[in-house]
């Protein structure tokens, strides 16, 4: 669960965190080991095509596109919904000792948890997600965003109203953080060009 702290009144004694508190950064050349590590390591037969891995400091999400299921053509959304969780469903209980072996094996190698997911279809499930408080620091006027959604009731605490807020976000902006990150793995890629990266010639 997500935690904002309140502004102290004073700097005095204030204490800095320490290197061991501090947020893990994941580099893009270590994603792309864990993401290859993955694409060798889960069986073929799981997947239509590659799964989705994403990475950050603390957690390893899995996606993987399962099969769709064919009904008749005047099955309602519903039922078809209905189909594609029975699907996603059987999935997870079928593979679940062979997924938790494989989580291990990564927990070990790249010390992060191993969540999974699947999508069929329109129907999209993620098994399990871990949640990872974020620790913050916001201004008065910042404070009194949080404030109101409790006041409204849209949320309880100032750090559910957080994750609403960082839910909403993602849900309007999807599309430009998208292409956010698109343009953070191109610009990766020309730097690995650069003097000194994995492409420049020996002097």
């Amino acid at each position: 669960m997500m935690k904002a702290n309140e502004e102290p009144s004073s700097r005095r004694g204030q204490r800095r965190p320490r290197a061991s508190q501090a947020e893990q950064r994941t580099t893009p050349e270590q994603r792309r080991q864990i993401q290859a590590w993955f694409a060798g390591r889960l069986p073929g037969e799981w997947f239509e095509g590659s799964a989705e891995v994403a990475v950050d400091g603390d957690e390893i999400l899995v996606t993987g596109t399962l099969p769709g299921v064919a009904l008749p053509a005047e099955t309602e959304e519903s039922a078809q919904s209905t189909a594609e969780s029975a699907r996603i469903s059987g999935f997870r209980e079928d593979t679940r000792e062979h997924r938790m072996r494989i989580a291990d094996e990564a927990q070990a190698g790249f010390g992060r948890t191993v969540s999974w997911a699947a999508r069929c279809g329109g129907t999209v499930s993620r098994f399990t997600t871990l949640g990872v408080p974020v620790m913050t620091r916001l201004r008065f006027d910042e404070r009194q965003v949080l404030d109101t959604l409790i006041d409204a009731g849209i949320a309880r605490s100032r750090s559910e109203a957080l994750a609403w807020c960082v839910a909403l976000v993602g849900q309007h902006q999807g599309t430009w953080i998208e292409e956010l990150r698109q343009a953070l793995v191109q610009v990766e890629r020309i730097r690995a060009k650069g003097p000194g990266g994995g492409d420049a010639g020996e002097a």
